[in-house]
């Protein structure tokens, strides 16, 4: 069995694994991931393996603890920059997912700022399983009827349900029989969300693949468009996890400016 180094980082508790491969590659098999990233072993939401640059941009795989991959953690993102910054001295970073180019800028120590780019709003993008409107879904889960849910994908699915009360859910219950509807071919991540006011919004999130999770950096870009979209707030908020916020805004291009802190850098060794 080997041993290798590796980081440990989290951005408001949604916490990861990062895998430096930018010279010598590292690939894990999907049980292995699965293995790591139980709470009884290391742990983690997600495990990210940062690749060799390419085009003045670091090329990064994302796997969630159930040893899926996805193509979008913008919490995760905003660590690995913060992580690339320090390590290569500077404090603007391109990194490269596989469907999105995400700029990362460190504005002040333990804080960055994610370029995410623009949301995709029509259903085939998301993507829905069926032709209908991705700003106004309606579930049946557990013989009660969800209405009103806000479909959009930040890089990878997801849907917002506003309510008065974000905590009166159990997501535990709940969460994987949205994520697995028929409707979401792709999976898809839940987001409950509580307007506070036209600032602030309280958000409760089940992140797919990955379960109930203190923060989830997409989610908080898809909640800020999602309410966005239906007037509920200006195009600047704060988004409010357990352990802090993440500050969401938009420009007139709806490009989203993801900005919030990142842990310290731990380093770890993990054996493979």
């Amino acid at each position: 069995m080997a041993t290798i180094d590796a980081f440990k980082m989290d951005g408001l508790g949604n916490d990861f694994i990062i895998i430096d491969g930018r010279e010598n590659p590292i690939n894990l098999e999907k049980e292995k991931i699965i293995e790591l990233g139980s709470r009884t072993n290391i742990g983690f939401d997600q495990i990210i393996f940062i690749e060799k640059e390419k085009e003045n941009s670091y090329p990064i795989k994302i796997f969630n603890s159930d040893g899926g991959e996805i193509s979008a953690c913008g919490n995760g993102s905003r660590c690995v920059a913060y992580l690339l910054g320090k390590s290569l001295n500077t404090k603007e970073i391109k990194l490269q997912t596989n469907n999105r180019i995400l700029n990362a800028k460190i504005v002040e120590d333990f804080h960055v700022e994610l370029e995410m780019g623009q949301p995709l709003l029509n259903f085939e993008d998301i993507p829905l399983s069926k032709t209908i409107n991705p700003g106004n879904v309606s579930l049946n889960i557990n013989n009660k009827t969800f209405d009103g849910g806000f479909c959009v994908n930040i890089g990878n699915p997801h849907i917002i349900f506003f309510v008065k009360d974000c905590f009166e859910y159990d997501l535990k219950v709940i969460g994987p029989k949205i994520e697995n509807h028929d409707l979401f071919p792709e999976k898809i991540n839940i987001t409950f969300a509580q307007i506070i006011d036209k600032k602030n919004i309280t958000v409760n999130v089940w992140e797919r693949g990955a379960g109930l999770t203190k923060a989830c950096g997409t989610a908080a870009c898809a909640t800020a468009v999602a309410a966005f979209e239906k007037k509920l707030v200006n195009n600047k908020v704060d988004i409010r996890f357990e352990e802090g916020l993440l500050n969401i805004k938009m420009d007139k291009s709806k490009n989203i400016f993801m900005t919030g802190p990142v842990s310290e850098i731990k380093n770890i060794k993990i054996n493979i």
